[in-house]
């Protein structure tokens, strides 16, 4: 069965960190790009990061950039988004996204564009 299984959302206060989890069964996570996703009530879903099959290159949005990390453990077939000095703006819905295309990330293509979801993780910053 394919199945991606997201853990790790909560209640936090700005400035604290949280870190997101991604598991993936019936896939070999390694041969995919990962997409990170997020998508706030009334917005757009808008990509924070994307994790390259092709050669690991990992792109941030600029609205997350030197706050968050990606990263993915081949072994434990998990992706994993650690997010740093957490603000209020960062309150959504978050999804990780699997994709069989090494050039997804690359060509910032659009959320449509990815295949396999996780069914999302409430993240709630207060001020």
């Amino acid at each position: 069965q394919v199945q991606l299984v997201e853990s790790g959302g909560g209640l936090v206060q700005a400035g604290d960190s949280l870190k997101l989890s991604c598991a993936a069964s019936g896939f070999t996570l390694e041969n995919f790009s990962i997409g990170w996703f997020r998508q706030a009530p009334g917005k757009e879903r808008e990509k924070i990061s994307c994790i390259s099959s092709s050669d690991g290159k990992i792109y941030y949005a600029d609205s997350v950039k030197g706050r968050f990390t990606s990263s993915r453990d081949n072994a434990k077939n998990t992706a994993y988004l650690q997010m740093t000095s957490l603000k209020p703006e960062d309150t959504a819905v978050y999804y990780c996204a699997l994709e069989d295309s090494f050039l997804i990330c690359a060509y910032d293509s659009p959320w449509t564009s990815w295949g396999y979801w996780g069914q999302g993780t409430q993240v709630s910053v207060s001020s």
